[in-house]
């Protein structure tokens, strides 16, 4: 699993920002560093919605301290620009559909009674301009949300 320190595996994905279109972690970071990426297992459920909403609540604070937020999460790029629209999400939304992310960062979990595998652990990694991650959450229970006032201080603690 990756975690403070080690540097974050770079990545290419389908950016839901209203339109769709490839990001690239390590040329975003040329400059919108620091980046916080925050995973979550699906959008339209509870908990995911309540955890977007609130960096979405927190998001001129992450602006003042000129970090990036984006949210990741294994729905396609065309359901996360829904889950945007209606959540009035203003930061970006990347699809790991192909699950390439949450194997590179090695966060898989399942829900296999519902009959759901291979979704995103929910997680937070803050990376630095060197591509480093300067802080890692990772929660194995889908219903707890990350301390964000923690992940603001890990940001502030950039500046």
């Amino acid at each position: 699993m990756v975690t403070t320190g080690d540097a974050a595996p770079d990545f290419t994905a389908p950016l839901a920002n209203g339109d769709i279109e490839e990001f690239t972690l390590s040329e975003r970071l040329e400059d919108e560093e620091p980046i916080v990426l925050a995973f979550f297992p699906g959008a339209f459920t509870s908990v995911c919605t309540t955890e977007m909403c609130t960096f979405q609540d927190r998001l001129a604070t992450f602006n003042d301290l000129d970090a990036t937020v984006y949210g990741v999460s294994r729905d396609s790029p065309f359901t996360l620009n829904e889950f945007r629209a209606q959540n009035d999400l203003e930061f970006g939304l990347l699809s790991d559909y192909n699950k390439e992310l949450i194997d590179d960062y090695d966060i898989e979990m399942d829900f296999a009674d519902l009959g759901v595998y291979g979704v995103a652990k929910r997680s937070v990694f803050v990376i630095d301009g060197d591509g480093d991650v300067a802080y890692s959450w990772v929660s194995d229970d889908p219903g707890v949300e990350p301390d964000y006032d923690e992940v603001e201080a890990a940001v502030e603690d950039l500046s």
